[in-house]
This record gives C-alpha cells, structure tokens and sequence, in this order.
C-alpha cells in the first residue's frame, strides 16, 4: 500500500473568520451541511460563500425550493455588498425544484437535481431549503429508508461529479442524533441565535469537518451590510502570531508612577489602574500613550465609554495632542460600543488596528464600560473573555493598560471587581482618602509579577500638565481604611505648606538643585505655580534661592525630607 496520502485542497469560503474556524476553509468536493434554526443567517451565508466562490471555471448551480423563490431571494441577498449582478445567469445558475417537491416523489426531486447538474456541469451546488424536501409528502411521512436512500444516492452523485455541495436547511438541536444528514454530511455548520432579555447574539459552531481540525467551540459572527463576519475564539486564534516577549520597561508617562513601578512597566506586561471615578484613571492612559509616542512607539486606544472626539479633547486639555499622533498615524482611536458586543469581536478590531499600525501599546477604557457594552450571555463569561483578549495581544509583544472602575466604600480595600485583578501581569490602585478635612487622592502599586516595585502609599494630584505622583505618606497610618491619621511619633518638619507646595518641595529635594523650570518639568505643574510655590518655601526659610548665571536656583535648606 502506497504511503502517499491524497491531497485535498481546501476552498477559501470567503467569509471573513470562517476558514479560521474551520480549519484551513473547506475541503474541495466536501458534501456540506449549513443547518439551525429560521433567522439564524443559513442563507445568507450560503449565499455568499457561492458569490465569493463562483468564476467561469469554477460554475455554481443554486436550487431553491418551495421556502423562496429565486426572485425573492434574490431581492433580498442583492442588498449585500457580496452580491454580484454580473454573475447571476452567467456564472450562477438558479433552478427551482418546487414543482418537484410537491409531486411527494423523492425519486423525481433526484431525478431533476441530477439532470440539471449533468448538463450545466457545476463545481458548486446548492440546495436551500433542503429541509422543505424532506418535510415533502413523501418524505414527511417517516420513511427513513427511502430517506437515507434519497440521501446517499444524492451524496454519491455529487461527489462522483466533482462538486462541493452545500445543503441548507432548519434543524432543532434535537434532531442531530437521528437525522441521516447529519451522518452522511462530510461539513456541518451549525448556526443559532442566543435571545437573552434585550439581548441576541448570533453563534456558530462547525460540528463536522473532515479530514481537518476545525476550531473547538461557538464563535460569534454578525451580519451586516457586508454580510457574515465571524470571530473566531481568540485563544486559538493568535497561538500562530506569537512572538518573543520584548526585554526592558516602558514608561507610564508619570515619573512618580515609574519610581514606584521600579523603573517603569515591564514591556509586553498587562497592567490593571483601577481606581473610583474621577480619579485620574484616563489620564494616566493618555500620559502613558504619550510617553510612548516620544520613544517611536505607537498606539491603539478602546474606548468603550466615551465618544473618540471627546476623549481626544480632554487629553488636549492636558498638552497632551492625541490629534496629532492620529495625523501621522502613530495611534488609532476606536469607539466599541455597538449593541450585544462580544469580547471577540472587540479583540478582533483591536488586533487589526494594532496589525495594521503595529502598535506595541494598547490602552483599553475601561473594563467597565466594556462589561456594560458585552451583550447579555456574554456578561457570564466576563473574566474567561477578558483573560483571552489579555492573552492574545500580550502573546504579540502589546503591553496593555486596563482601567476600571472600582466603587468606594472607605472601609476596605478593593482591588477591582468580579475578581478579575488576578488576570493582569500588574495592578495599580487609585483611592480617596480623607486627610486633615479634604479629600486626597493616593495611589499604591499592589503587585508585579517577577518585579520588584515599591509599596508606598504616595499622594497624587491631576495638574494641567496631567497626574504628578506627590510625596510617600510614611508619617501616616491607616491609609487603607480611608481615613488615616498621623503617626503618634511624627513631627511635621515643614508645617504650613499645601500639597502643591509639598510635591514641589519633594521634587526639590529629589533635584537637590534646580531652577523654576526643571522644578515644574518634574512635578508636571506651570511654571508660575511652581515659582509662587518656591518663592513661598524660600520666604518660610524651608528653602535657599541663589542667583547663578543670571538665574534663580533653589535648594532645600539644611533639613531634609530624607533625615
């Protein structure tokens, strides 16, 4: 016996995401079977796998039955961007077998599909509805010998003739186990539709493929203008695209934050920043962006709350041009918000901005607002999605920030909800805290998987220039619980300076030496502000202020945070 294995060469269905699932397209000459329940889009995609198939060498053969007419199916599948007027009665033939149908004669029904194909000689045939022949008077009636008789003379007669057949028809999931289509069938694809309180979402599942590994599981598609798009399952999908895990740390953008990150974010990490509303969270994303865009890097922001020209907006509000970047095609915005969302689908456009750009920075805001927009039955798979659409592009080198909203309760500590803080690399946590009768914002890296990092609470405040991380609150206690007091054996050295003026001398201290600029440049804040603020530090004698080259520099006075 010959060790040489017959070659089948496989056919692109031309529907995007479907060869994926499938393994590779589908085998040429295959007896195929595309079954689920009315509305579920069966014909829709028969359809335009057959338009995207049919050329002169390559004829397709289309029988429609007593469910829809040629002319009104044809009414309808022309509003597609698939549908092509110039091969319809050229390269795409329509034949209707209702006459034959209601005769009640299986025989007669073969007999018209097998004189039709033996003389226009298709490489692609059709039956839709081929549930409506078997629900014919003959074949209503339970005969399930002349059934599978009809079936298997069908099956042989289309595959001694050469041609990838396709058999379209409305099945119950009951029915698979005692049908004989589903038997002789060599593909079977299984569309539904998911109706969960406002919600629906359209699935679909290749049960049966042979000779090829199709794609475990139910893969959403949709159905629009362009006609079907599915998205395959993402952990399966990106396995091939992996690449090396790049070496090195990234800035967030806010030199505060990379001190406590020790040195920055770990290239290729996911890093969760979650924190309560208003507390900065898109800032930092926009700053980390930013930060990016100075290195060469490029980007691709999710927003899945806020409409593109309002985010973009708010960040210029910061200096911080997100305009720009998009000019010369350094970052890509993208608003997913569409009804019953899957996280597939957002991971698909995500990963196609991030090929198309090459991205190595993705921003996703916010987790929140990406859980409201997943469609009902996707919303009790929150976590699994969210791991996979992690994974997927940090398996490509991507180093993602996530933000999400975590609601206060001033009591306890809340790392983020649903329990998903254990999918990221790396977790940042944003809080409120009252603290001498004002409420004060402070941030704390929790954790870094393989690096070490500090754990210092430290005091952060949103300037004009964006979020500038403030002195670490060591003379405190009781930060977790919201409401910390200072430590009994504390003294104030520095008594009577605002917080503003506390980061600026934080930033002196840091510099030992440095003018109104290279003060402000560190702290984020203006240069008037940080002047007023020096001056006022200087005149408290907390600080020295000494002409040198015709400009003013400052240095702390002989105390010293530090001592």
């Amino acid at each position: 016996m010959s060790d040489t294995k017959v070659k089948i060469n496989p056919i692109s269905t031309g529907v995007p995401g479907l060869d994926r699932v499938l393994g590779g397209g589908l085998p040429e000459y295959s007896f195929n079977l595309i079954a689920g329940m009315p509305g579920t889009g069966k014909t829709t995609l028969s359809q335009q796998i057959m338009f995207a198939n049919a050329t002169a060498e390559r004829p397709a053969l289309h029988f429609t039955v007593l469910g829809e007419p040629p002319l009104k199916m044809l009414r309808y599948q022309q509003q597609f961007d698939f549908f092509d007027p110039e091969k319809v009665g050229e390269v795409i033939q329509f034949r209707n077998l209702s006459e034959e149908v209601l005769s009640g004669d299986l025989d007669r029904v073969l007999e018209a599909i097998v004189s039709e194909v033996e003389r226009s000689d298709p490489e692609i045939v059709l039956v839709d509805s081929f549930r409506t022949i078997m629900r014919s008077p003959s074949g209503g009636q339970g005969n399930e010998a002349e059934i599978q008789n009809f079936l298997q003379n069908l099956s042989l007669h289309l595959t001694s003739w050469e041609a990838t057949s396709f058999l379209i028809g409305e099945y119950a999931e009951a029915e698979i186990r005692d049908n004989p289509v589903f038997t002789v069938a060599d593909g079977i694809i299984w569309m539904q539709q998911v109706v969960e309180r406002n919600s629906s979402v359209r699935k679909l599942q290749a049960r049966k493929v042979r000779g090829q590994a199709p794609m475990p599981g139910l893969h959403t598609f949709r159905i629009s203008e362009g006609g079907v798009r599915v998205f395959p399952r993402t952990d399966i999908a990106l396995r091939e695209g992996a690449k090396p895990r790049p070496t090195g740390r990234v800035s967030t953008g806010v030199k505060g934050l990379d001190r406590l990150l020790g040195g920055g974010i770990p290239a290729g990490d996911s890093v969760l920043l979650a924190g309560p509303s208003g507390s900065g969270k898109t800032v930092v994303g926009s700053q980390f962006v930013a930060a990016g865009n100075e290195t060469g890097e490029r980007a691709v922001i999710a927003v899945f709350e806020e409409d593109p020209e309002a985010y973009i907006a708010r960040a210029a509000s910061l200096g911080i041009e997100l305009g720009g970047m998009i000019e010369k095609g350094d970052l890509r915005v993208i608003f997913l918000r569409p009804l019953d969302l899957s996280a597939d689908e957002a991971l698909e456009e995500i990963k196609a901005a991030v090929e198309e750009i090459e991205a190595s920075r993705v921003v996703i805001d916010s987790l929140s607002g990406f859980e409201i927009a997943l469609a009902q039955t996707f919303q009790e798979e929150f976590r699994e999605s969210l791991y996979r659409m992690v994974s997927a592009l940090t398996r490509v080198g991507v180093t993602v920030l996530m933000t999400v909203e975590v609601t206060e309760e001033y009591t306890s500590l809340r790392f983020s909800p649903h329990a998903i803080s254990f999918l990221t690399d790396d977790l940042i946590l944003q809080r409120y805290v009252e603290m001498e009768g004002a409420l004060q914002s402070v941030i704390n890296v929790v954790k870094m998987r393989g690096s070490a990092h500090s754990r210092e609470w430290c005091a952060y405040s949103i300037t004009e220039g964006g979020l500038v991380v403030g002195e670490a609150l060591t003379r405190y206690r009781g930060i977790i619980s919201g409401m910390p007091v200072p430590r009994e054996d504390s003294r104030t050295e520095y008594p009577g300076l605002t917080d503003g003026e506390m980061v600026a001398l934080r930033a002196l201290d840091n510099l030992r030496e440095a003018t109104v600029r290279m003060v402000a440049e560190e702290t984020g804040a203006s240069e008037e502000e940080t002047r007023t603020a020096l001056e006022r530090m200087a005149a408290l004698n907390y600080a020295l202020r000494r002409e040198k080259e015709g400009a003013s520099t400052y240095r702390l006075a002989a105390r010293s945070l530090k001592a």
